[in-house]
């Protein structure tokens, strides 16, 4: 009798959990992808053929509630040789928007927009340069998966527009020289007019420092065209801080030619005007190439020129350096 009733309430017991999990949908994805770079540059440190691999996988929890809700819990798993948690956060959306807490993107990286933004694999150069330099056009604040809580407003509150913000706030007062709080705004505008789509994007990002020394904050503007199968984008990006003012501006083209070959090409430049003669410029043109559902090759070629300026050219971290980039990566999605 008693081990009737055990069983009897362990198969209950599993019967309510699986009900409870019916509850939800879950999803899970996985993407994987190898390279191998070749670099050949004027710092010979710099120079050789490098392999690497990065993977990802996503798992999915979502479901509505009675009053309309939609509430969902996504986590992905990353490995670039070290297996670590990238992102993990609870979305809660309805009428009033939606609301995302935990460890995602700031605002700034969703609604702004980088020149290589049409480019599937951009150079991995610039580990080496100067941390005083941007190399991208696109919003470099607030863009790391760390705790954080996001509004964005609804989708339908005004035909083609989004918008939304973020805080992340690092605990600490600033009369403790600690404090990190970083804001992000963003918004995008998508409208056609003469056949183009045509999609505007902005974002602001400001990060508290100590309070000895100036807050750093960036601007993003750019506007995204497409035609057929030809897109473009034209991107500037402004950054300021403490012995920083720095800007960065580049364009890209897309081009789909049809059975699964897509070409493009793209151009960033960057000074910082307080770093006197600093200056980053790169270059490069891409060919994506789907091999099969799920399964892309990639192989772009870049040109890259670093100079550290006068005022920075004793720092080891900061040397003078051109040459070109060659880059072949295998990517796979699940």
């Amino acid at each position: 009798m008693r081990k009737l009733l055990i069983n009897s309430t362990a198969l209950a017991t599993v019967a309510g959990l699986t009900a409870s999990v019916a509850l939800a949908d879950v999803s899970i994805t996985a993407t994987t992808e190898y390279a191998v770079t070749t670099v050949d540059s004027t710092v010979a440190a710099t120079n050789g053929n490098f392999h690497t691999q990065a993977s990802e996988i996503g798992f999915t929890f979502a479901t509505k509630t009675d009053s309309g809700m939609s509430l969902s819990y996504n986590s992905q798993l990353t490995s670039g040789g070290t297996v670590g948690l990238d992102e993990s956060k609870l979305t809660i959306g309805g009428d009033f928007g939606t609301v995302v807490l935990g460890e995602h993107d700031g605002v700034g990286g969703k609604y702004g927009m980088g020149a290589n933004d049409l480019i599937a694999e951009e150079s991995a150069y610039g580990t080496t340069l100067s941390a005083t330099i941007s190399t991208t056009s696109d919003i470099n604040i607030g863009t790391g998966d760390t705790n954080k809580v996001a509004y964005h407003i609804p989708t339908d509150m005004i035909a083609g527009f989004s918008a939304g913000m973020s805080l992340e706030d690092s605990g600490s007062k600033a009369a403790a020289n600690t404090a990190t709080d970083t804001v992000s705004y963003g918004a995008r505008y998508v409208t056609s007019a003469g056949g183009l789509d045509i999609t505007f994007a902005a974002a602001y990002a400001k990060t508290e420092t100590a309070v000895t020394l100036q807050d750093t904050n960036a601007t993003n503007t750019a506007v995204k065209l497409v035609k057929g199968n030809l897109s473009a984008i034209f991107a500037n990006t402004n950054y300021k801080g403490d012995d920083e003012d720095r800007s960065s501006t580049g364009y890209s083209l897309s081009y789909n030619m049809g059975d699964g070959l897509i070409l493009g090409a793209y151009k960033d430049k960057s000074v910082d005007d307080l770093d006197v003669g600093e200056k980053y410029s790169i270059s490069g043109i891409e060919a994506q190439y789907a091999i099969t559902n799920g399964l892309m090759a990639v192989l772009t070629m870049d040109s890259f020129d670093y100079d550290s300026g006068t005022a920075d050219a004793a720092n080891a971290g900061q040397i003078s350096d051109d040459g070109s980039l060659t880059k072949l990566t295998i990517k796979a999605a699940f």
